[in-house]
């Protein structure tokens, strides 16, 4: 390989959250973290150079959004997954979730039921009952061998009523990459039924072992024109804290209303770091990413590995896309208080905790195999070694 994703980066001088904020989520930073979903590899270096171009130009002023970065973001769209959004309906957003929650307090009114299917990513919720709607949860199926679908009958079953779906494409934590066929069925409910979709497309860019990523909005005219998607660079090259999404709306005149809403809220200008960053991603980080994604494979290989041989209490999945691991380890019969106290005492590693998923989460643990196989490594083992001293 041509990039050291074996390599060992230390991050205590980098104001890294999974280090710092453990404490304040596990009681203790003396942990391996594998709770938060950012990478432990150094970005593509194409990004670093052209930060570093941008650092030595000496002058930080506001930023012009240049043309040229939603070019790139519709370049790279069209490109990776077939499907070339229309730039006069896209804008520049802080965060997907930032985002979410700007597009529901819009558009939606206080009371309005928002549908969303867990076990799913937990800020879902949390835009919901802090912008005061109504959550409505279609929970996921899951079969015995650990492979999760959309309950599509339950879903429309409590679709009456409902503003708008919040849809996880590809899926965290469960790492379905749905197919159209499965886009198709539950967009065409939506359809029928008026509900608008909200597409959280983050992971898009990190499908594995050959699978392939469906943008909502490409699906069919139908579901397109009701159907607002939330793409961004940052789970893609580990770029979190440069703040820097894009949002496209499905017309002209609500990207219209939600770039007034930026304005107003005098955060509408790019950090002139992220804006640099996400053109050179979009415009020079493809052959970064392929080698990512082997990599992350081979993680999720190695990890399914080690528990059928040295752990089988856990059960982890092989995910179609993301870098997140969704482990069953009620093999372990605990109740999910002790299994966190068991985890994080006995082990010292820092998991997702199951439960922040909702629905079907509980007795299972989430982990963020983006970094170094050795890191995974040892977190295993310790596990495994405090399992066998129970």
């Amino acid at each position: 390989m041509a990039y050291k994703f074996d390599e060992i980066v230390d991050r205590s001088q980098n104001y890294a959250a999974k280090f710092e904020e453990a404490e304040l989520h596990y009681g203790t930073n003396n942990v391996i973290p594998l709770w938060i979903a950012d990478m432990d590899f150094r970005t593509a270096p194409c990004i670093v150079e052209a930060i570093k171009a941008r650092a030595d130009q000496g002058i930080f002023g506001y930023t012009w959004r240049t043309p040229k970065y939603f070019e790139a973001v519709a370049d790279w769209q069209n490109r990776r997954n077939g499907w070339r959004p229309d730039i006069e309906k896209m804008a520049f957003a802080p965060g997907v979730v930032p985002c979410m929650r700007m597009i529901l307090t819009m558009f939606t009114r206080p009371g309005d039921k928002i549908i969303i299917q867990q076990p799913v990513y937990h800020p879902f919720a949390d835009v919901i009952e802090n912008t005061g709607r109504e959550m409505v949860v279609s929970p996921l199926k899951r079969d015995e061998d650990g492979y999760y679908t959309m309950d599509l009958e339950d879903f429309e079953s409590k679709i009456d009523g409902v503003k708008f779906f919040i849809l996880c494409n590809p899926h965290n934590p469960v790492g379905r990459a749905w197919t159209p066929e499965e886009l198709k069925a539950v967009g065409d409910i939506c359809v029928r039924h008026g509900v608008e979709i909200l597409s959280d497309e983050i992971h898009s860019d990190l499908m594995l072992n050959g699978h392939r990523h469906t943008c909502m909005a490409s699906v069919s005219s139908e579901i397109a024109a009701l159907t607002t998607t939330c793409i961004a660079p940052s789970k893609t090259f580990n770029l979190a804290g440069l703040q820097s999404s894009t949002v496209i709306f499905n017309t002209v005149e609500r990207k219209d209303a939600y770039v007034a809403e930026l304005k107003r809220m005098d955060i509408a200008r790019n950090n002139c770091f992220s804006l640099v960053a996400t053109m050179a991603a979009y415009e020079r980080g493809e052959d970064w990413l392929e080698e990512l994604k082997v990599y992350l494979a081979d993680n999720m290989r190695f990890i399914n590995d080690f528990c059928r041989e040295r752990l089988p209490e856990l059960k982890p999945n092989l995910p179609e896309a993301t870098y997140l691991n969704w482990i069953d380890a009620r093999g372990l019969g605990m109740d999910d208080a002790a299994l966190q106290r068991f985890c994080v005492e006995k082990a010292g590693v820092a998991f997702g905790k199951g439960t922040d998923f909702g629905v079907g989460g509980s007795g299972f643990l989430r982990l963020n195999a983006a970094c170094p196989r050795a890191t995974i490594e040892k977190a295993l083992t310790q596990m495994e070694k405090a399992v066998r001293a129970r």
